[in-house]
């Protein structure tokens, strides 16, 4: 069983995405014997933003592409290989001004590639190639943005930024883990709202483990 564990916030120790996160991994390694770990941390090993280069090179057909070409896409293809080859795909991240660190949408667009994590069939319809991967995002957000518990609630660009390219790569029901309010909030409020992250995180893993029992 593979996992890969991507971070996006830069603040290291500091962060309370990376804490869930690491807290989240540690839980299913004890839990599930032999797992294996990929990390890649963004903040460390940001991804190259997409190029006219990028571009040109995605949308050439691959026995045709240049070495530069090839190059250019090396990144691309190695981070596709790394995500369809995991089982489970776990994704942690601060929100940044209602959305995506831009560390993250990089990943994603170096991960939504023709061929590789999606198909274009003559139709013109496509499908998705990550559908067997069972996919967790952990988002640590300042504000409170829950529906009917904050007047900012539809400001959330966040989540509906996440479910669409990954829908549009087969991931169809992701699971989402929100710790909030933990900037703009009393000490009392972020403990509470860190605590409901880690019960929630809990139930995740403990479906998680239940249903890769099933399948073995």
């Amino acid at each position: 069983m593979r996992l890969m564990h991507v971070d996006a916030s830069p603040k290291r120790q500091l962060s309370n995405s990376k804490m869930l996160s690491a807290y989240f991994v540690e839980t299913l390694k004890k839990r599930i014997p032999g797992l294996t770990v990929d990390y890649l941390d963004l903040s460390v090993e940001t991804p190259p933003h997409v190029s006219g280069d990028f571009a040109k090179a995605t949308y050439t057909p691959a026995a045709e592409r240049t070495d530069a070409m090839k190059k250019t896409l090396e990144y691309s293809d190695q981070l596709c290989a790394r995500v369809l080859m995991s089982d489970l795909l776990v994704f942690a991240m601060p929100m940044y001004n209602f959305s995506m660190p831009s560390s993250f949408k990089a990943f994603i667009d170096n991960l939504v590639r023709t061929n590789l994590t999606y198909n274009f069939h003559e139709d013109g319809t496509t499908t998705g190639n990550l559908t067997r991967q069972k996919t967790l995002f952990i988002t640590a957000r300042g504000a409170d943005l829950r529906p009917g518990l904050s007047p900012w609630s539809h400001m959330d660009a966040l989540t509906p930024a996440l479910k669409s390219p990954f829908a549009f790569l087969g991931v169809e029901n992701p699971w989402f883990v929100d710790a909030q309010p933990l900037q703009f909030s009393d000490q009392v409020a972020r403990e509470e709202a860190l605590k409901r992250a880690r019960s929630e995180l809990d139930a995740v893993a403990q479906e998680w483990v239940a249903s890769i029992a099933r399948l073995q």
